[in-house]
């Protein structure tokens, strides 16, 4: 019924990983699914939607706000470090996630030093937020022919990774 892509992102050069990721979607029959799987940092799903992948699984969002990981537009908050201890700032700014509803990053750290769930829980939540309207965004530009241009901007406001 379609098609997946697995074994990518385990480690190799991440150019090496979008050079197979560009080389094999850009084989896979346009009208079948074409499923990567295990991959799931925000660029690398904008650059394997760009490269034709329609659907992800990936514990990456889940995994990481379990430890403390926050996704944003801005970059990776890492609610742990000392330098939230007092910052009554959200996670990020117009979300519209129950976490940044409520909670300053300065509560979340303390969630988690002190071993309560509750802080897994609400930053699992904000993740999930955060990749489930990256994904909508995405979505939307596919849908007005404006794909690459979201995908300029978007890149233009993420730090390279190597």
């Amino acid at each position: 019924d379609g098609y997946a892509l697995g074994g990518l992102s385990v480690g190799e050069p991440i150019g090496d990983m979008h050079a197979v990721l560009d080389a094999i979607a850009s084989g896979m029959p346009p009208d079948r699914p074409r499923y990567l799987m295990g991959v799931g940092k925000p660029e690398d799903l904008v650059r394997g939607v760009l490269a034709g992948i329609d659907m992800f699984d990936c514990v990456l969002p889940t995994r990481n706000a379990r430890n403390g990981w926050l996704y944003t537009r801005a970059g990776v908050v890492k609610i742990r470090h000392t330098r939230n201890r007092a910052d009554t700032r959200l996670i990020e700014e117009n979300c519209g996630c129950p976490t940044c509803a409520r909670f300053s990053r300065a509560y979340l750290r303390h969630l988690f030093v002190t071993g309560e769930i509750l802080g897994m829980r609400l930053c699992t939540l904000h993740n999930l937020h955060f990749f489930q309207g990256l994904m909508a965004e995405m979505r939307a530009a596919i849908e007005k022919n404006r794909l690459d241009s979201f995908s300029r901007v978007f890149f233009e406001h993420t730090e390279p990774r190597e």
